[in-house]
């Protein structure tokens, strides 16, 4: 006998257990379906707006991935992930400026994501640019 699990819907933590489950598999779209749900029901929290920038990062929707992550900074913005996928996405479109600028805020937060952005291959658009190497030292 399969059992179904039912849902609160409800339920904040619910929905984005669900959302996190679906990125999971992969199933971004229906991800950001749940996170946008979840954030109906809890529209001033950093991790529902931060996962689901990360959903739409995957499925390389980088404008609306920006949108979310700075939705995110708003409520954290102490939170250096947030800044450091916000400037992967900036690089990708070829932004330097507006991709240094946010990497600036990731390193000072957390000297690790310098590590980080030195082999990461969203920087690869930027890479050689003077204020990439100025920042990262690479």
């Amino acid at each position: 006998m399969q059992r179904s699990l039912e849902i609160d819907p409800s339920s904040y933590q619910a929905i984005l257990l669900q959302a996190a489950n679906l990125s999971g598999l992969n199933r971004y779209g229906e991800a950001i379906d749940s996170y946008d749900y979840a954030i109906a029901l809890n529209p001033n929290t950093y991790e529902a707006w931060y996962e689901r920038g990360l959903a739409l990062y995957a499925l390389g929707r980088n404008e609306e991935a920006i949108a979310s992550y700075d939705k995110a900074i708003e409520f954290s913005p102490g939170n250096h992930e947030a800044w450091y996928n916000k400037a992967c996405c900036y690089a990708l479109q070829g932004h330097v400026d507006l991709a240094i600028d946010s990497l600036q805020h990731a390193v000072t937060m957390n000297a690790k994501n310098r590590e980080l952005a030195k082999t990461d291959s969203d920087f690869d658009w930027i890479r050689e640019s003077e204020q990439f190497h100025a920042l990262i030292g690479a």
